[in-house]
Parts: C-alpha cells; structure tokens; sequence
C-alpha cells in the first residue's frame, strides 16, 4: 500500500463502522460492541502508524488527490504535522471512551444507535483535520456536529433534550457563521482549495474582505470551541450527555471543530495578523478566569467540569495567540494534554454517577473507600488540570507562562497562575466532597466501576503521570512538527502545492 492511501482511511473507517453497526447491531446481540472495539483500535494504530510515517517523507507532508485529480483542480486530503498529532490526539481519546462505553452504555436501552452516532461523529472530526478542502471542512464539521446534538439527547429525559436543543441551536449558528465566511472567501478567490486560497490571498489585496471573514470565523470557530462569550450553550450541553459523550465533546470536539479549525484558517490560509492574534490572547485570558470562577460555585460534578474544559481551552488559545515557538508549542501541548485529563475526569463522574446514582457533590462523600481505583485516577487527573508537577499539565502551562513572559505580557502570565490556583481549589473540593469524609448510608453497597471503565480510566491516568515525556529530544517532533506547521503561516501553501504535484 502507498504511504498516502493511508490518509482516506480515516473517513472511510468510522463510516463503515457506522453503516455496519446501524445494519446489523439490532440483529446480531453485542455486535455493534465488537465493531467499535475494532475500529476504534484500528483507528489508533493508523494514526500512531501514519505520524511516525512523516517522519521518512520528505517535507513531512502526504498529499491524497481524490480521482487523481492534482489541488487546485480536485479535492485533496492533507497529512503534515499538525494534522497527524490532532489524529494521534482524536483516536486515542476516542478509543479509551469507546471502550469505557462497552460497560457504561448498559444503562440506556439501545447501544447499536449509540455507537453508531459516535463512529460519525469520530468520522467527522478525523475529516476536518485532514481535508484540504475548506467546503468539505464545513461538511465534515457539520456530520461531527449533527452526531454530537443528537449523542447530548441520548437519554431524551426532559434535561437533555432541553440541552440538546440548546447545543444544536447555538451549532447552527456558529455553522452560518463559518458558511457565510467560507462563501465570501471563494467569491474573491474563485477557489476552495485551501492551500490554492492562501496563495491567492497572499497577492490578492483587499480592504474588507479578510477583516470581515476573520470576525465571521473568530464568532463561528469560537462558538464551536466555546471561548468566552461564545461559551453559553456548554455548561447546558456537556453535563447532560452520557459522561462518555461528554468526554468525547469536552475532550476533542470542541479541539477539532473550534481550536483546530481556527488555527489552520487564520495561520495557514488567511494569514495571523497582530490584530487576530491579540484578540485570541484576550478571549483566552477571559475564558481561563471566568469561566474557573463560575466553576467554584458549582455542585453538580458534571456542570464543574464543563465550565472547566472552557477555562482551560482559555490556556491552549491564549498559547497560539501568542504566535511565538514556545507559545504555540505550549499551546498544542497544553490541547493535548488537556485532552487526556479532561476525559478522565468526565469518564470518572460517569463512574460516580453508574455506582452511586449521583452527580450531586452535596449527596457523594467517602467514595474513596469504595471505589479506590476511580479515586487515585480522579486525584491524579486534578493534579495535572491544575498544573502540579510532576504531571503533563505542568509542564504545558508552565512553557504558556514562560512565553507570556518571554513576550512581555506579564498580565497574562499573571492571569493564568490565578487560574492555576482557582483550579486546584476547585477540584480540591471536588476530591473532598466525592471521595474523602464519611460514607452515607445510601452509598454504602456500591461497588467500583466495571473492568471496561476501570481500563480506560487508568491508561489515561498513566498517560497524564508519563506525559511530560514528549519534550524529551527523542519525542519532541509529535509536537515540533506541529509547532512548524503553525508556524509557516501562509507558506505552508506552496509546500502543500509541491507536495501534491509530487507525490
């Protein structure tokens, strides 16, 4: 097999997955479980498999033209670096998750549905990141989209529902958003090929298009990543999902469909001005310390956490905003990482709520005692999203506070070692209210969580202990490579270009 017939797999796996799983998971009993083991796994590997097979190609990029048809003329898939590691970052989490649902998902009534919505909505998030197109961006992110309004209202209780309806609203509008900039972008370049775009805006000068279009993305991608104040639907939306859902959402969709997204057009495509990236600086800033502070006053575990995956998103935007080396390698390490832990964390609440019936912080306490296993990993997971060493999230918001320096913006390295802290109180309580003090009597039968929920909760917990490793020399290219793709701005273009007429 050629090195870049690797690349439409990505799509293609997650979609027959779903077809398979939604044509016979109703007939044949646990069927829809063994298809998105499999997949899942497969998924991994490719992309582990994929990342490091850039390293032997030249440029370290891969170039799929659909129909053979060579970019500007056709429909291309794109591989580079930072590609391969929001692939690496995507079916990892997405793996773990699926795996934890095996067991989960027992509690609601109809699982092949299920794992059928969650194989489109991986479908769609691994096509947004290597799509070199930027309508079939849009369609991808709409297919990832549709899956998630309809995974948030899994249950249908009232709540839910409510949320769901909430999410898919707020969805819509940030998909005209993004539509409505897409379409005045191909009206002045007459192409939607996003390396053959950038080269046309690279030459083609105009007074308003560029500005207009970046307000219409910046309100569209941040509404999808939910950077304050675009962040109202999330609190609604991820505590009311099943805890796998929300793991998936809080974890890596917003990443892919909001942060991914935002970064490829406004470095790779339309160009990073000082205006976008001061922007991006400030509503990173904004979303680290408002949305910690309304974390603090939450009970309900799910809803604390949710406010959290905004605060923290505000560390990853504030990161790239910055626009120099280490400020983006701190903030794609800090998305990665924040990826790992999040999800545990959300996985954990699910095992909470599967045991004790309770997401309640006022209703939990002394769970520790019987559930060990989730009580280590949820400690271990508040460590790293509060930044203690030695765990991942250390060392990503250290290398964030030592680029804001590096810059001169004191203010917000101030802001996030405030943010720090307010995290550590905040899930402090959490580790007081859920696991430490006396058993209730209605709590005192449950049992730990099931060997499916265990295993993944635990491997994402070593992830966060080891992951500081990957600044090692011997590591570094899975975010270097990313850091450099960022980082060519609107050359990439030309790279991209050579590379198709190459390959």
């Amino acid at each position: 097999m050629k090195a870049i017939n690797i690349i439409p797999l990505f799509v293609i796996i997650p979609l027959a997955a779903a077809f398979l799983t939604s044509l016979v998971g109703r007939f044949i009993r646990r069927s829809s479980e063994v298809i998105i083991f499999i997949t899942s796994l497969a998924l991994l590997g490719f992309s582990l498999y994929a990342r490091f097979l850039l390293n032997s190609v030249p440029g370290k990029i891969l170039v799929y033209k659909i129909g053979g048809w060579v970019p500007p003329f056709g429909i291309c898939m794109v591989l580079d670096g930072l590609s391969g590691f929001m692939l690496v970052t995507v079916n990892l989490i997405a793996f773990f998750v699926a795996v934890y649902s095996l067991s989960y998902m027992n509690q609601y009534t109809d699982k092949p549905k299920f794992f059928t919505l969650f194989s489109l909505m991986v479908c769609g998030m691994n096509g947004v990141i290597i799509t070199g197109d930027l309508f079939n961006l849009f369609v991808f992110l709409e297919i990832a989209s549709i899956a998630s309004y309809a995974l948030v209202a899994f249950g249908t209780e009232a709540e839910e529902l409510e949320a769901s309806f909430k999410y898919a609203i707020m969805g819509s509008v940030a998909s005209a958003f993004i539509f409505i900039g897409i379409a005045f972008l191909y009206s002045f370049t007459s192409t939607l090929n996003m390396a053959d775009m950038a080269r046309i805006l690279a030459y083609k000068q105009n007074a308003w298009v560029i500005p207009f279009v970046g307000v219409l993305f910046l309100m569209g991608f941040g509404l999808k990543s939910a950077l304050v104040p675009f962040h109202a639907w999330l609190p609604d939306a991820h505590p009311s999902a099943p805890a796998s859902i929300s793991a998936m959402l809080s974890g890596i969709l917003i990443k892919t469909l909001g942060v991914y997204s935002l970064v490829r057009i406004f470095f790779n495509i339309i160009g990073s001005t000082h205006g976008y990236l001061t922007v991006l600086m400030f509503l990173g800033a904004a979303s680290m310390l408002v949305a910690v502070v309304l974390a603090l006053s939450q009970w309900d575990l799910k809803r604390l956490l949710a406010y959290h995956s905004i605060s923290q998103i505000g560390y990853v935007v504030l990161g790239i905003g910055l626009g120099t080396p280490l400020g983006v390698l701190g903030g794609l390490f800090h998305l990665f990482n924040h990826s790992v832990f999040k999800s545990l964390l959300f996985l954990n609440s699910g095992s909470v709520d599967y045991a004790a019936g309770t997401r309640d912080l006022k209703e939990t306490g002394g769970l520790g005692k019987l559930m060990p296993v989730t009580a280590k990993t949820n400690l271990i997971a508040s460590m790293a999203i509060a930044g203690i060493p030695p765990f991942n999230g250390f060392f990503s918001k250290a290398i964030i506070i030592i680029a804001c320096l590096q810059k001169g913006f004191t203010g917000y390295a101030i802001c996030a070692v405030i943010g720090s802290i307010l995290t550590l109180a905040s899930f402090m309580k959490v580790q007081k209210f859920v696991f430490l003090g006396e058993i209730k009597d209605k709590l005192k039968n449950i049992k730990e969580a099931p060997f499916a929920m265990i295993f993944s909760t635990v491997c994402l917990a070593i992830i966060c202990v080891l992951g500081g490793l990957m600044l090692l020399p011997s590591l570094r290219f899975f975010l270097d490579d990313a850091v450099a793709v960022v980082l060519k701005g609107t050359s990439y273009a030309g790279v991209v270009l050579e590379a198709a007429s190459r390959q």
